[in-house]
C-alpha cells in the first residue's frame, strides 16, 4: 500500500488550462507555419518538371545517336517508349525504348509535354510543360517550363 500511496500523490495529471494553453500555441505555430508547407508541392511539382525535361533531352540525344535524326514533331515524344510507324522511320531504334516508361512523358500535372522539333527558333527541339494550369503562358506555378 505504501508504494500506490507514493505514486498516487506524485501523479498528477494536466489540468485544463494547461492543455488550452499548449493548444493556443499550437495553433499561432500552424498560423505560421502551414502556408509555408502548402506552397512547397507546387515548387517541387516546377523542380520535378525541369529534370524531367532533363531527363527527356538525354533520351533524344540517344535517339538521335541511335537513328541519325531527332523525332518529328508528329511522331512526338512517344517516339521514345514506342517504335514509330510514320517517316522517317528510325533504322536502329532501341528495343525497349529511350525512357523508363511505356506511355508518352507527362508533366507533374498530368499533362503531356509539349514537343517541337525543329524548334521555331532555330534549335533541333523544343520541350514545353505548360505548367499546372496546362495552358500557354502563365505566371508563378501556371508559368511555362521549356528545354534551355
Amino acid at each position: 500500500m505504501r508504494k500506490r500511496e507514493c505514486v498516487q500523490k506524485f501523479s498528477k495529471g494536466f489540468t485544463l488550462i494547461e492543455i488550452m494553453v499548449v493548444v493556443i500555441i499550437l495553433g499561432v505555430l500552424a498560423t505560421f507555419v502551414v502556408p509555408k508547407i502548402l506552397d512547397r508541392p507546387d515548387q517541387a511539382r516546377v523542380t520535378k518538371a525541369q529534370a524531367d525535361i532533363k531527363a527527356i533531352e538525354a533520351a533524344l540525344k540517344l535517339y538521335r545517336l541511335d537513328n541519325g535524326f531527332y523525332p518529328t514533331t508528329e511522331q512526338g515524344l512517344v517516339a521514345l517508349v514506342r517504335k514509330p510507324e510514320i517517316s522517317p522511320l528510325p533504322r536502329n531504334w532501341k528495343s525497349g525504348g529511350y525512357l523508363d516508361r511505356r506511355e508518352e512523358p507527362k508533366d507533374p500535372w498530368g499533362n503531356p509535354f509539349a514537343y517541337r522539333s525543329p524548334a521555331e527558333d532555330g534549335r533541333d527541339y523544343e520541350i514545353t510543360s505548360y505548367g499546372a494550369d496546362g495552358e500557354l503562358g502563365g505566371e508563378g506555378v501556371n508559368a511555362d517550363i521549356r528545354n534551355e
